[in-house]
């Protein structure tokens, strides 16, 4: 049974996206942010932050991004894809949303494939780091369940 979702837990998850988008994004400030200041607009305040258009740019790409998890990822629109199809989908979405962001708000240089390697690169270490604890979280929450329901077989509370 799947629950009813409102749209405090789209904000909630736009505003994570958004959040983990951001330390990076500050991360990557720190370290090349003055090397980077002439070649992206992301850097254009070179280590000391980011430009307030550029937090905008990822707030929306995180609105974006949360509308494609929910349209591949609940059964409100699609209702028979195999999972493996709706995630292949779903990154498709996403690397096609920051990839006209980066050419529309020029945050890199298109024109050369050393940056667009990076954001690939960048992009699958997030993933299989956003993998890893997915499937961490569900062995979790199976062992839970699993040692919930023993401790009821148990107790004599679940009847065949």
């Amino acid at each position: 049974m799947e629950e009813k979702r409102t749209i405090f837990d789209y904000l909630a998850q736009m505003l994570t996206i958004f959040g983990f988008n951001t330390l990076i994004l500050n991360i990557f400030c720190l370290i090349f942010g003055d090397s980077a200041q002439s070649l992206s607009s992301m850097f254009a305040l070179g280590n000391r932050g980011i430009p307030v258009g550029i937090c905008l740019q990822f707030l929306c790409v995180s609105f974006l991004i949360t509308g494609a998890r929910y349209l591949f990822f609940t059964d409100t629109f699609i209702k028979t894809m195999a999972i493996w199809l709706r995630t292949l989908c779903m990154l498709a979405s996403i690397i096609a949303i920051i990839a006209i962001f980066a050419v529309a708000f020029d945050w890199f240089p298109t024109d050369m494939w050393q940056p667009w390697a990076m954001f690939l690169l960048c992009f699958g270490l997030s993933f299989a780091g956003s993998y890893l604890v997915m499937v961490i979280k569900e062995k979790t929450e199976n062992r839970r369940m699993e040692e919930a329901l023993q401790r009821l077989k148990e107790k004599g509370e679940l009847t065949k």
